[in-house]
Parts: structure tokens; sequence; C-alpha cells
């Protein structure tokens, strides 16, 4: 099969198109033939490599991924060859006392498709068949492939993690990301009051055409300045951080009192600054955020096949071209999702 690889850790010149050995499952496992996959910025730190973490080489990335089943597992009784199919990029063990928790984003042995086993920037993929969501008719393959791993991060954070409330005050950073264009949208359903901060007026454009009620250049402005302006000088209640050590002091800055600040990535950096007196004093909590469960994927599947959840696709590249589509998101020229079609 044709496949994107990479055999040494570098730019986006260590990838190269060309023909891989097939795919093999195993018992409990699927054979998907991909249709679309989208990128993530952890595509980007595995291809150029991250202290202490190990990725087999060569490596395949991909950790969103749409296709068509075309075998199934012996073990795997619940779909069959023909079945158009999601996947949840989440792998766990599926018996130690966190996944049996239906907490499946502690296991010990928790891995991403497409970051230490092979993914979807291919022709075929291996997935556990616990993982298959269900393709909604109304998507089309890039956007099915643009949703799973930005949305069930989005959710854990504001949902299970910050746990928005109606009327409330949250500051979305970098809407024209990803998780951020997904993160605008579950906070508007949870019914808060959304504002964004992104790069260009262009992007911003685009958060309010999803829900966006403020929006923030914070290349021209003091945007934790602005955020208070915004909010009558108190502040937000929610901060949406995922960008790390460059918006950091501005984001606790942003907090309102008792405000909770939950982050899920560190993309400008993770050695952040941190006034500890502001955390006790204005009795502010952090919360960590690591991608998601599997029941909270299918609690956002809900959203997404009625339509209130819609995937933001910024361009569609053939496979071969993922080179340009790893410049393009190291540049942040896209609002939204870059998909790879094989």
């Amino acid at each position: 099969m044709k496949a994107v690889v990479f055999d040494k850790h570098g730019g986006p010149e260590v990838l190269q198109y060309r023909e891989v050995e097939d795919s093999r499952i195993k018992a409990n496992e699927i054979l998907v033939e991909v249709r679309a996959c989208a990128l993530n910025h952890l595509d980007v730190w595995a291809r150029g490599g991250l202290p202490g973490i190990e990725i087999p080489l060569p490596h395949i990335l991909g950790n969103d991924i749409a296709g068509v089943v075309r075998e199934a597992g012996e073990l795997v009784t619940w779909v069959k060859a023909g079945d158009e199919v999601m996947l949840q990029p989440g792998v766990s063990c599926g018996h130690c006392i966190e996944c049996l928790r239906g907490q499946d984003n502690f296991c010990m042995e928790y891995d991403i498709l497409g970051y230490r086993r092979d993914g979807g920037y291919a022709e075929m993929v291996a997935a556990p068949g616990v993982n298959v969501i269900p393709k909604p008719k109304n998507l089309t393959w890039e956007e099915a492939a643009a949703l799973p791993l930005v949305t069930v991060t989005a959710w854990h954070m504001l949902v299970t993690r910050a746990q928005v409330q109606p009327g409330e005050d949250v500051l979305i950073h970098a809407a024209g990301s990803g998780v951020g264009s997904i993160g605008i949208q579950i906070a508007k359903l949870r019914g808060a009051r959304v504002i964004a901060t992104a790069g260009s007026d262009e992007k911003l454009e685009k958060a309010r055409e999803l829900g966006a009620d403020e929006t923030i250049n914070y290349t021209r402005e003091d945007w934790p300045k602005e955020v208070r302006r915004l909010t009558g000088k108190r502040g937000v209640d929610v901060v949406f951080e995922h960008t790390g050590a460059q918006t950091w002091p501005g984001s606790i800055q942003s907090l309102a009192k008792g405000g909770r600040l939950v982050t899920c990535g560190a993309t400008s950096g993770f050695d952040a600054h941190t006034d500890i007196r502001q955390l006790f004093y204005r009795q502010l909590s952090f919360l960590g955020s690591f991608m998601g469960t599997k029941a909270e994927m299918l609690d956002a599947m809900k959203f997404i096949e009625r339509g209130a959840i819609r995937a933001v696709v910024d361009r569609t590249l053939p496979l071969a071209e993922a080179r340009q589509a790893h410049e393009l998101m190291e540049d942040r020229a896209q609002f939204g999702k870059l998909v790879l079609v094989p």
C-alpha cells in the first residue's frame, strides 16, 4: 500500500510518500481503507521527536481517520466489511481499573493512533475494533476525519473538567486551530458567552461565524486588558488554554476570582511562569486535561449528528502532499483542519 513515512525525526522534508507493507490486523482489530485523515499538532511534534518519547521507526503518522471497514478480526462481531466509520484516536488496554471505570484516557498503556503506533497517512490502517464510531450519513469523509481528536479533547476540557455553566464567560485561545474552532462550538452549546482570540481579522470573522460573541486580535491588542474590558473588569470564568508558555501569564491575568484555567497543550512551550500568589489569593483552579474517553466522544456524536457541532475544514490535500500540509500547519496558515485524502 502507499503511505507517508518518516525514517528519522526532523522537519517536513523527512516525510516520504512510498510503498510500504500492507497493514495486518489482530483478532480484536479492524482493517480500515482510509478515505480521509486530518492533521493535528501531535503529528508535527511526533515527526520532530519528543524528549523521552520513543517512536518506532519507520513511522506512519495520522490520528484522525475516517474510512471503510475492509476486514474485521474474529473477535470483532459488531463491525463488518463495508461499514463506514470514524475512529476514536485513543487506544487503551481495556482491562485495567481505569478502563473499567470508563476513564480510558487514564490507562497506563494509553496511546494514540499515529503517535506511537502507525496511523492514517496511508491507504489502510489497523485499529482496535472498540475504537469504531459509525460515520453519520450527513458528513463528508473530510468532515468525519476532521472531528474525532479535537472534539473529544475539547469536550473533556469544557464539559468534564471545567464544567462550563450557562451564562459563564469563556476565553477560547487560538480560534483558528482545530481544537479552538470546536471549543467555541462546545462552549456555546453549554450556554456560555465566548470570547475568542486569533492572529488575524479573517480568522476572527470565522470565529464569529462559529458563534464567538466577542473577538480579540492578539497581535494588535493587549489581549488580557481587552478581556478585562469586555467583562467589566471582572475577568472570565474559564480559560480554554492550549497554546502554552506564550499565553499562560495572560491567561491567569484574564481569570475572574474563583476562575478555572483548563489546559491540554503547550504549543508555544511548556516552561511557563506562574505567580503562585495569584493562584491562592484569587482562589483560582488549574485543570489539566488529556484527550478524552470513548464515552465522551459518543456523547459529543449526538450533537455532531444533529449539526450542533460541525467540522471546520480549511482545505484538503492529496496524501502525497503531506509535507506541504505540515508546512501550512507550522505556518498557522489554516483555520480549522487540514485533511489528507489517499
